[in-house]
């Protein structure tokens, strides 16, 4: 009898002439986060051609000043996710660019002293001018003193109006490409971010904003309610991660809820470690015991800055999907009063 724990041979890859996507089936042959690596993008490209699924993107990290937002708005485009949920960073800081701001390649090693009397901010190896960050506050300040007084919003709905705005001002950026294509975003944390000290400076102006977390929960949990499956990408974890693995827990407390079947295909790119207990690094296997992840699923987590990953993984799918299969309709969300 043979050896069961040899199954699958090691594949050398080869250099040649080959598309993204091409290599990364290669490394699935592989080893460590080269195979890893490639395991999302098959898993990913899986979600794309299932019907019935609904696939959740996890956004955290300083995405948006490393030049990654607009893939973002191409995954939205494509209808590669139905719903993103956000750090407020990743979706505020992608605004600041669109109306006219610049981020700048720096040095982690930057007197950072200097960098003040300047007035700029630094994001490891990436400048932004502190007075460019205030005018994009400022924005959403401006918006904020026009909504409604008496209503209590969810950040999706926020996220859908802000979006709307941006979009009939012909200023591309994540939310107005949401709003666009329907795309729901929900923001948890959404005052922990330049949208926290916008919608101060609008309360002290005299405009409060009445912001509903637990709306957001209630929207969100509706959203996998009307799901027939779902799958979820993470780059990093942090809020935006368990905001999402939670909604597979919550439908089990109530009296008479259904037993949401859990995640059936989930993907993380992270540099978070799971021996620390934190969730953003906490594993897959971790999360079956809850109940958030299918055991019977597909599920990798790639161990690599969502920088390298994110843009990778973004050109393979461009080359091997051109369509997708089936999507979601958000109609009923959106018409909602």
């Amino acid at each position: 009898m043979g050896n069961p724990y040899f199954k699958k041979r090691v594949r050398c890859i080869e250099v040649a002439r080959k598309e993204i996507s091409e290599l990364l089936v290669e490394m699935m042959g592989t080893g460590f986060q080269g195979r890893r690596l490639g395991e999302a993008f098959d898993i990913w490209r899986q979600m794309l051609n299932e019907k019935g699924l609904t696939i959740f993107m996890g956004s955290s990290g300083s995405m948006s000043t490393t030049g990654m937002w607009k893939i973002i708005c191409w995954l939205i485009e494509k209808r590669f996710i139905d719903v993103l949920v956000s750090t407020g960073a990743n979706i505020s800081e992608d605004i600041l660019e669109a109306i006219g701001g610049t981020y700048w390649q720096g040095s982690p090693r930057a007197d950072d002293a200097e960098l003040l009397k300047h007035r700029i901010d630094r994001f490891y190896d990436v400048y932004v001018d502190e007075m460019e960050y205030r005018r994009m506050e400022n924005f959403i300040s401006d918006f904020a003193r026009g909504l409604k007084q008496n209503h209590a919003y969810s950040s999706r709905e926020f996220l859908h109006l802000l979006g709307k705005r941006l979009s009939d001002m012909k200023i591309k950026c994540i939310a107005s490409t949401a709003y666009e294509n329907n795309v729901p975003i929900f923001c948890p944390a959404i005052c922990d971010s330049g949208y926290g000290i916008a919608m101060l400076l609008a309360k002290r102006q005299g405009h409060p904003v009445n912001m509903d977390q637990t709306k957001d929960v209630d929207e969100f949990t509706r959203v996998a309610e009307h799901a027939k499956q779902t799958g979820v990408i993470y780059t990093g974890g942090g809020v935006p991660k368990n905001f999402t693995q939670q909604v597979a827990v919550i439908l089990t407390l109530e009296e008479g809820g259904r037993n949401l079947t859990p995640h059936k295909y989930a993907v993380q790119i992270t540099t978070d470690s799971p021996q620390w207990g934190g969730l953003s690094g906490c594993t897959f296997e971790e999360a079956v015991s809850w109940g958030k992840i299918s055991p019977n699923g597909r599920h990798v987590q790639c161990y690599c800055d969502a920088t390298i990953a994110l843009p990778i993984l973004a050109h393979a799918l461009n080359e091997s999907v051109s369509n997708r299969r089936d999507q979601p309709d958000f109609a009923w969300l959106f018409n909602t009063k």
